[in-house]
């Protein structure tokens, strides 16, 4: 850690090894005073590394290279996590790399950064289920919960993890309203309410950053930051296609209600976010320049900045310039929407006039010292995002003690309390749609689909047939489009109704045997005529089968409550506008289900939840 004692008796990490305790190495110091000392010693390509925000894969479970050259050869400092292995191999590859970065000139520590980990979905560009980490329900069924003291309490504990392997960034939460309810990302969402959505934000981003943070703000050594996004809203999206893919780089405002998906964000500004990530999204219908988020100097600077009078960090979103390669897997295109035509140089100039402080995905330093050079930015204005940096760095306590230990990291990890509270988050956020079972202690035999056999095993004999069943208990996903592509693929989009050949094939149970019937809740879908067929109809956005089956014997109440509309056919979803809540055409279940009944949708719309929440 190469650690020495001042002559005043204060231990300091002497990071630019020259005995002597400069004043950012100094402890005792404010994290302002420090990152000014530090930010005069750097030099143009030090700063522009610091910059970067880079990707880190392993190839193996359970293994990390031994090298990191976007490190060592580059000087970048920041790396989000796309795989991670078992926990305390996690620690340990934490600690080498801390130890690569002591020995640069500086000793600038690295900074480790996530997408979500807790949940239930894995998709290669936004959740990860690697690592060995205690499962809650998708963002989306804390929502459902409706309640901001168990989301904190849930978060903390999330926050505990990531710490205890390194990472001290988290890439979310997801601050985006689910208006348009064809939308792949819904499950990373707070639902469709602007009210209830502020709430949990507010309350997740107290849990991961700690209630009251360090001396210096909001941040402190035992935070995680959250990193919000995707500003200035990502759910209202054409036709409910994802700016992942250049079919989905439009924004849709026909509603003109901008302002409605501002406020969540607004919330979590409040609550002390520490940085902002802005989406990949064309605001069309906005008012404001028709080119992607993170490009857009009306978004950043004349919202974020102007408005809202955020000075944290603001990351792009991941690979806009360039694409990235999946090793084995292939290459994604860059996702540079609205100025896709223009030369890369133009496009790094529009980054840094739109006062972006890290370009996300990226280790070409390069890019900004070359903007720099040319005459597109000025030194000054990369002193600028420098300074967010690294105060961030400071408050995090990276500077004094980046290191974590390996043994206490596979304890926190998925340690029994964790886990049970994310049970409880999982069986708290489950919905009861309809319907119940009469007498379910009357049911001998079991006949299951998409539920582990032997977890079925301890509520009653599984049989093959349905036929010979006292019940059948069946586990489905929310439909979607089946879609070529390697990133397509993982993203659940198109058509909210399962088809017409599985509808009646449920049926055709539902009249063999008594029917139990949990839907995954990733999106909205459509369970028109289910309702009349099952026995009982539940929605999970996330949940162990012992828990669904709990639900279904009456040994645990589902507590949740819907977070969003259950449109009743696909056609009130076309005929719907992307921006506006609650706007599909007599819904099937309602928001807040179940419950008393709700107010009208425009009176939801402007906030029918302050009273409960």
């Amino acid at each position: 850690m190469n650690l020495l004692r001042h002559h005043d008796g204060t231990l300091f990490r002497d990071l630019d090894h020259d005995g002597t305790m400069a004043p950012y190495e100094d402890p005792r110091l404010s994290a302002e005073d420090r990152a000014a000392d530090l930010l005069a010693r750097l030099t143009l390509a030090e700063k522009a590394a610091l910059m970067c925000h880079g990707r880190l894969y392993t190839a193996q479970p359970d293994t990390f290279p031994e090298q990191c050259p976007a490190l060592t050869d580059a000087g970048v400092s920041h790396f989000l996590l796309m795989s991670m292995p078992a926990p305390a191999v996690m620690a340990r590859w934490n600690n080498h790399l801390q130890d690569l970065a002591a020995a640069t000139r500086l000793g600038i520590p690295v900074t480790l950064s996530s997408d979500p980990r807790h949940g239930f979905t894995s998709n290669p560009m936004t959740a990860h289920l690697s690592g060995g980490f205690s499962r809650g329900p998708e963002p989306i069924g804390l929502a459902a919960t409706a309640d901001p003291g168990l989301v904190a309490e849930f978060a903390a504990a999330m926050a505990r993890e990531l710490r205890a392997v390194g990472v001290r960034v988290a890439v979310h939460p997801m601050a985006d309203l689910a208006t348009e309810p064809r939308w792949g990302r819904i499950h990373g969402t707070f639902g469709e309410d602007a009210d209830l959505a502020s709430a949990m934000l507010a309350a997740y981003i107290r849990g991961l950053q700690g209630q009251a943070g360090g001396p210096d703000g909001v941040l402190g050594p035992d935070s995680v930051a959250a990193m919000v996004k995707h500003f200035p809203g990502g759910g209202a999206t054409a036709k409910g296609e994802d700016p992942h893919f250049s079919y989905g780089r439009f924004g849709a405002y026909p509603g003109s209600n901008l302002e409605y998906h501002l406020r969540p964000f607004e919330a979590a500004l409040d609550a002390g976010a520490a940085q902002v990530m802005p989406g990949y999204g064309i605001p069309v219908g906005t008012g404001m320049a028709e080119v992607g988020a993170c490009f857009n100097r009306d978004v950043i600077v004349g919202l974020l900045r102007g408005r809202y009078r955020f000075d944290g960090v603001v990351c792009t979103d991941f690979n806009l310039l360039a694409g990235m390669d999946i090793p084995g897997r292939g290459q994604l295109p860059a996702r540079n929407w609205g100025v896709e035509h223009l030369p890369l140089a133009e496009q790094v100039g529009m980054l840094l006039d739109a006062d972006v402080d890290q370009f996300g995905g990226e280790t070409r330093p390069e890019l900004i010292i070359d903007a720099v050079r040319s005459g597109r930015a000025t030194e000054a204005r990369v002193d600028a995002s420098v300074r967010r940096i690294l105060l961030d760095k400071f408050r995090l306590g990276l500077f004094d003690d980046p290191y974590v230990d390996p043994d206490a990291a596979a304890e926190t990890v998925g340690a029994a309390g964790t886990v049970a509270l994310g049970r409880t988050v999982q069986r708290r956020s489950l919905v009861g749609l309809s319907g119940t079972l009469a007498e379910p202690q009357a049911v001998r035999t079991l006949y299951v689909e998409n539920i582990d056999p032997q977890v079925a095993a301890r509520y009653g004999t599984v049989v093959a047939r349905p036929e010979d069943a006292d019940l059948a208990v069946v586990r489905l996903a929310a439909p979607y489009e089946k879609r070529e592509g390697l990133l397509e693929q993982a993203f659940h989009a198109g058509s909210l109704e399962f088809p017409e050949a599985e509808t009646a094939r449920l049926r055709a149970l539902a009249a063999t045997v008594p029917l139990a019937l949990c839907v995954f809740l990733d999106r909205p879908a459509v369970l028109t005529g289910l309702p009349e067929a099952a026995r009982l109809l539940l929605g999970d956005f996330g949940a162990a089968d012992d828990i669904v089956l709990d639900a279904v014997f009456g040994r645990a109440e589902p507590g949740g409550r819907l977070p969003f509309d259950l449109p009743s056919s696909m056609r009130a979803v076309e005929e719907s506008r992307e921006d506006m809540p609650f706007d599909t055409a007599d819904p099937l279940f309602r928001f807040g289900h179940p419950a008393a009944p709700r107010p009208d949708s425009a009176q939801r719309a402007e906030g029918a939840l302050h009273g409960r929440l």
